[in-house]
């Protein structure tokens, strides 16, 4: 009996071995649960491999609707108001803003100029009592349209070989515009009154020169008025005033 028990005891636990074996070499109902658990784990690695792909799509079009510098509106969507849908009509907003700067620049343009000098003017040079040693020049427009006399004329007697110098304190604020039929005025000191001049001369012909827009250059042709037959006396002292709108201007100095 001890010995059939120890016999069936053996047998039991080779059987036992042989089950536990069997459970243990990859075989029998865990692989089949080992393969169940494979697809479901594959499941969660495709979705994430998705996820990328979609959240970077949303963005990319998040991107373009904030931006509007990618996508196909990204070029003009610069105002960011709509997506990139709407890309195009922003642009056309900022474009027609672009333009609407140009104008602006056109209505800065200079104004005619038209200078006053021998052949639109009548011109005259006459000693004054007051003042003493002072002649009055004065131009009246003749033409049919305005005229400007820009900074002051150029005096030149006889051959003198000099240029008298203007009297800086006499410059106006404006240059001076003379409709037709107006006239404007220059004063001439012509010696010193105390008589500290050099060099004096009489003159017997007087040429009144014009400028243009820019000092020293040329306003066109120069007018000869006439003097008194004895001449004009002058020294070294001799200057003349910028254009004024008035007579008593130009001779305040």
């Amino acid at each position: 009996m001890r010995t059939s028990r120890l016999q069936l005891l053996a047998a039991g636990v080779a059987v036992a071995s042989l089950a536990l074996t069997a459970c243990q070499d990859g075989t029998g109902t865990r692989d089949e649960g080992a393969s169940a658990s494979q697809p479901g784990a594959s499941t969660p690695s495709d979705a994430s491999s998705q996820a990328p792909d979609e959240s970077s799509s949303g963005s990319g079009g998040n991107a373009s609707t904030a931006n509007g510098s990618t996508g196909p509106g990204g070029d003009t969507a610069g105002s960011g108001e709509s997506g990139s849908g709407g890309g195009s009509g922003s642009g056309s907003k900022g474009s027609t803003a672009g333009k609407g700067s140009a104008p602006g620049g056109s209505d800065d343009a200079p104004a005619t100029f038209n200078p006053c000098n021998g052949s639109n003017t009548s011109v005259s040079a006459a000693p004054v009592s007051r003042p003493v040693n002072h002649m009055l020049i004065t131009v009246k427009n003749t033409g049919s349209k305005n005229c400007d006399l820009t900074y002051y004329p150029v005096l030149r007697f006889d051959e003198m070989q000099w240029v008298p110098q203007p009297v800086a304190e006499s410059k106006p604020q404006a240059v001076v515009t003379l409709a037709p039929g107006e006239s404007a005025y220059a004063g001439v000191l012509l010696s010193a009154a105390d008589g500290s001049g050099s060099g004096g001369a009489t003159g017997k012909k007087l040429t009144i020169g014009f400028q243009g827009r820019t000092p020293n250059s040329d306003g066109g042709p120069a007018a000869i008025p006439s003097l008194p037959a004895a001449g004009v006396y002058y020294d070294s002292s001799l200057t003349v005033t910028y254009w004024q709108s008035s007579a008593d201007d130009a001779l305040t100095y």
